[in-house]
């Protein structure tokens, strides 16, 4: 152990080491502190708020009035978006009846892809008519027309097919409601109709551009919403052939109409595969004998193990059917899954049989399970079979041959579903879960700008009300009108929910819509989508209710309150704050969505009503140094086209003016803004008085003063010039965490509210970068309306000054001492000692090695992180990830580099030919040789990011920790260090005995772990059905239905060597 940081040792009549660092501590805790106080004025507003003490009224919150106040709010503004779409659909069937289909229409309508665009002789292309596209602020600037709607067609469809020119044609009256909609609610923004034909028309307009192969995939058959509004949940068990004659090809197609079933099923469906020849192979082993719902995770998890398949043996049909017959009677019986609509799918490229036995035993007569049949390959020999399997038991066959039909057939099944429901008439309003469509022109152009957007979207089937097909339940189409998630946080009005506080939502499956931990993006170079991120369930992020009590209680739509302690991560996740949270939670009606409020305990349950007199309010919000959080709606200024150019601050003036009688404004919260702006308008002119003083701050090491208040009012100031700053981004609108947003206040509000009151909070910047150095240091406190904990947060006050500036004050206050002769026994410039200066979260501020700026102590100092966390100075707190991103290896293959080769070309196309000579005779087996050849893979293991579940620690100090001294015995020598606390603030000063390096104690690190789960704990997780509720409406079957309508068998293809001729000229002119 060095002798100079021995506790007791010292020349005689000077204090002992201890003594010495606190004394040290207490030097620079009082120089620090007098410089915050007094250039952020956090005296001065002190004293201001409690002048007005006796005018204002507390009061504590009432979580459950709050609660269904806010449902009821965003139960009207769902209601009006239903409304619109409501509309919609009584124009789209209105138009379809009065139209006569004219199958030689000649109709030139405007081509989303086509308009605008001219041929080399400088003419509008055909259906590339001028379609006039102006920037509009209320679509992000995005050049759209708000007087028309335009039509994109899938590439592999024809632009002039007759069936689309009709639908075109006749969906042209949609144009008028679209506008008339967008006059009645204006925050509506786009609005569309998916035609089953395969179309979509978009209002407003907008231009949409292929991608770099000349392609636009996006079909909107596929999408969610029209999904869900097309049919009812459904349990589906997939049955795939994998005998022997399934090699090659027609596996290849079979997968990828599995993977394009799937594709079409939602949350609200349960399903499972199981391939079959002499015997059953569940694709999943541990889910045999189940369904499972079709969230996200699980069908990926399904597609990877669609990979292991491989075809041989006997098909035994029969042997799957029965299983499959008996999973879906059982899993009903169970009140699980969707006890609406049930649903068999064979992929096979033949059957034997027509088994009627089975259907007769299980089916008959109620044909409750509908059989859907796909032929894989050319040969129709077996289409008969399937055929008749499908038409008996209301379902319908298809054949697909190549990977191309894949698509177009799967969708067919959809049609069967809807039947019911068009037949019914019953239009049932659908809302999806919260997701991101990049797919939409809007969504990738706004992706540049502002990450993407996350939305619901609210939709409803439109039907066929012509007599003649009505039996036969056409489905039209689906129509719907997004909705951006933010809309939703516009109605909360954050100022009533605390510093802490927050709402959120979840759908019937528990996933959220909205709450302020749901991340669905990731960065790396950009942002991301994660694969799951709209299935993250409340679970997930309110984790501390192990039992699910909250999450359950929402799904099943209750009213009611909850308590728990709760740890939430701060400042990218570094931080952590325990609290206790009192939950609130209600339905929203008319949707599936339930509400919910968390208050903090203590400060976050009371709030406060000041009084002032508009003229004052005005004349104090007029400073050019005020601003409001913009995401806040202190004024609603979507409602009027002419109001959208208007910030909220602009807004209330005009508002408090009277001049805009039309601003629909909230009077509570202007009102405390108003008491806000008065009682914090002195600090402006003190601020400025210290900016004039130049023998003040002379180093310029104090750069920004601000403040915030609990309306959302910020003022700041700058003591040096803007260019100068070191920090350019600070309180700018770009650093969210730093500034008043829609859910949360900012971080050094919030840290300073969890501060005793009258200390104040220090801490560095963490970077998103992966090294973190940070040159500024942040200090803020909270200012408090009384003395105890019930009094409400009224506002923080803090500034930000350079670190070197801060750290040339520590090691000032560090060479202190009170000898007689001057000469201290130890100094942080002895090189036995290292002094540190760290956060009560263990991050190192101040250090002798710069490079350590903004590290966790623990990983610098591990033995000594260790002892203060066995002797109670620090604890950790063990926290949780369920939406991390882990680093994986996987396996990737390159089997299309093989083709460029020209001689693999070649060589490809005469097996290619060879194979088809010999189609007619033995189909695909021959298939098989040349496609292991030429797919032939490297395979090579590629990084990816994938979702997973992580552990990792936060640290934080006992307050009670005043002062500590410790000696660590290590292999060869003894450690000793002392801790001390300095005064009025989150810092510790720690010095540490060089000398002893004490190596064999490995460093503390908050790198998080991967929670690996063993096979057996995957099975549980995979099989764990969490509670849900099903939607309310259900349409399975109508007796009226026309069960005719069941697919057909296309016409034999062209002869094989007129197919081939065309090849054998293309290989041979090369």
């Amino acid at each position: 152990m060095s002798e100079g940081l021995s506790p007791h040792t010292g020349n005689e009549g000077s204090l002992t080491n201890k003594d010495r660092v606190k004394l040290w501590a207490s030097a620079f805790g009082g120089e620090i502190k007098s410089i915050a106080a007094k250039y952020s004025g956090s005296q001065l507003l002190q004293k201001k708020y409690k002048e007005y003490e006796k005018d204002v009224t507390i009061e504590e919150i009432d979580g459950l009035q709050l609660v269904k106040k806010l449902a009821k709010n965003m139960e009207e503004m769902f209601h009006k978006k239903s409304e619109a779409v409501r509309r919609l659909v009584e124009a789209a069937e209105e138009a379809h009846l009065k139209h006569e289909f004219d199958a030689d229409l000649q109709y030139e309508y405007f081509n989303a892809v086509l308009i605008n665009e001219r041929d080399k002789d400088g003419n509008f292309l055909e259906l590339g008519k001028e379609f006039i596209l102006a920037p509009n602020d209320h679509f992000n600037n995005l050049p759209v027309n708000i007087s028309l709607s335009d039509v994109q067609v899938p590439t592999n469809m024809y632009n002039k097919d007759p069936a689309i020119v009709n639908g075109v044609y006749w969906s042209e009256s949609l144009n008028k409601v679209f506008v008339d909609n967008f006059d009645r609610d204006p925050s509506l923004i786009w609005q569309y109709f998916g035609s089953a034909k395969g179309f979509f028309r978009q209002y407003p307009g907008i231009k949409w551009e292929p991608d770099e192969n000349g392609v636009i995939a996006f079909d909107c058959r596929n999408r969610k919403w029209y999904i869900q509004a097309a049919t009812s949940p459904k349990d589906v068990v997939i049955l795939v052939d994998v005998s022997g004659s399934m090699k090659g090809l027609r596996l290849t197609i079979a997968k990828q109409t599995v993977s394009s079933i799937l594709d079409t099923l939602g949350d609200d469906d349960f399903f499972n595969i199981i391939a079959y020849n002499e015997e059953l192979h569940y694709v999943e082993p541990c889910l045999n004998g189940t369904l499972v719902q079709a969230d996200r995770t699980n069908k990926e998890h399904f597609r990877e193990h669609l990979d292991k398949l491989f075809a041989k043996g006997i098909g035994m049909l029969d042997i799957a059917l029965n299983e499959a017959f008996n999973i879906l009677s059982d899993f009903n019986h169970t009140g699980q899954g969707s006890i609406c609509s049930q649903a068999i799918m064979l992929i096979t490229d033949g059957a034997v049989d027509t088994y009627d036995t089975i259907f007769a035993k299980y089916n008959w007569p109620d044909r409750k399970v509908r059989i859907f049949t796909y032929l894989i390959g050319r040969e129709a020999a077996f289409a008969d079979n399937l055929k008749w399997m499908a038409c008996a038991n209301k379902g319908f066959f298809t054949q697909i041959s190549t990977l191309a039909d894949v698509q177009e057939n799967v969708m067919e099944y959809l049609h069967v579903l809807s039947r019911p429901k068009v037949i019914d008439q019953e239009h049932d309003v659908v809302w999806t879960e919260a997701y991101i469509d990049s797919t939409l022109p809007q969504a990738q152009k706004l992706a540049d700008d502002q990450g993407l957007v996350l939305m619901t979207t609210v939709a409803m089937p439109v039907f066929s009300k012509q007599n003649e097909t009505r039996s036969k339940g056409i489905l039209l189409g689906v129509v719907g009108t997004d909705v951006p998630v933010k809309e939703l946080l516009k109605t909360i009005p954050k100022y009533k929910l605390g510093i802490h506080g927050y709402a959120f939502a979840i759908t019937n499956n528990g996933y959220i819509l909205t709450h302020p931990e749901l991340r669905p993006l990731y960065e790396e170079g950009k942002k991301r989508r994660k694969p799951n991120y709209s299935s993250v369930d409340l679970s997930e992020v309110e984790w501390e209710d192990r039992d699910d009590v909250l999450r359950n209680a929402m799904v099943n739509r209750k009213t009611g309150k909850f308590s728990m302690e709760v740890k939430k991560t701060v400042d990218k996740g570094k931080r952590v704050l325990v609290m206790t949270n009192d939950y609130y939670y209600t339905d929203i009606k008319g949707t599936p969505f339930s509400l919910g409020v968390a208050l903090s305990r203590g400060h976050g349950k009371y709030f406060f009503r000041g009084n002032v007199t508009i003229e004052e309010g005005l004349h104090d919000l007029e400073h050019p140094d005020v601003s409001l959080a913009d995401e806040w709606s202190y004024c609603n200024t979507d409602l009027h086209p002419e109001h959208r150019h208007l910030s909220q601050l602009e807004a209330i003036k005009l508002y408090l003016k009277g001049k805009e009688p039309l601003l629909q404004c909230d009077k509570e919260l202007i009102q405390e803004v108003l008491f806000d702006a008065v009682v914090s308008a002195p600090i402006e002119a003190y601020w400025t008085s210290l900016a004039l003083n130049k023998s003040e701050n002379s180093d310029k090491g104090v750069e920004v003063a601000f403040l915030g208040t609990r309306t959302g009012l910020s003022r700041t100031n700058l003591f040096v010039g803007a260019e100068q700053l070191t920090n350019q981004d600070f309180l700018k609108a770009g650093d969210k965490e730093n500034i008043f947003n829609a859910d949360h206040f900012p971080l050094w509000y919030r840290r300073a509210a969890e501060q005793i009151p009258g200390s104040f909070v220090y801490s560095i910047p963490f970077s998103t970068g992966t090294v973190n150095k940070s040159n500024v240091v942040t200090a803020s406190t909270s200012i408090q309306l009384l003395d105890e904990r019930k009094s409400p947060v009224v506002a923080a006050v803090g500034i930000q000054m350079k670190l070197e500036f801060f750290q040339r004050k520590f090691w000032t206050a560090s060479r202190q001492c009170a000898s007689l002769d001057g000469k201290c026994s130890i100094s942080c410039d002895d090189e036995t000692v290292n002094c540190y200066l760290i956060d009560n979260n263990g991050f190192i501020l101040v250090s002798e090695d710069y490079m350590q700026t903004g590290d966790f102590f623990g990983e610098i100092e591990g033995a000594v992180m260790n002892k203060l966390l066995s002797m109670g100075s620090f604890k950790r707190i063990t926290l949780y990830d369920y939406q991390a991103m882990c680093r994986a290896n996987k396996e990737s293959s390159d089997g299309a580099r093989g083709l460029l080769d020209p001689y693999n070309a070649f060589l490809s196309a005469v097996k290619w030919i060879m194979t088809e000579l010999v189609l007619f005779l033995v189909e695909f087996n021959l298939c098989s040789w040349w496609h292991s050849d030429l797919t032939a893979t490297a395979q090579k293991l590629k990084q990816t990011m994938e979702p997973c579940d992580t552990e990792y620690p936060a640290f934080v100090s006992e307050r009670t920790i005043k002062e500590t001294t410790g000696n660590i015995a290590c292999e060869d020598c003894s450690k000793s260090f002392v801790i001390q606390q300095i005064p009025s603030s989150n810092l510790f000063m720690v010095v540490v005995d060089s000398s002893c390096l004490c190596e064999s104690v490995a460093p503390i690190t908050m790198a998080p772990i991967e929670i690996r789960y063993n096979e057996s704990l995957k099975c549980e997780r995979l099989k764990a059905q969490k509670i849900r509720r099903r939607p309310e409406s259900c349409h399975g079957f109508h007796p009226e239905e026309n069960a005719r309508e069941c697919g057909g068998v296309p016409s034999l293809q062209a002869s094989v060597a007129l197919l081939l001729l065309p090849l054998l000229l293309l290989l041979f002119s090369r």
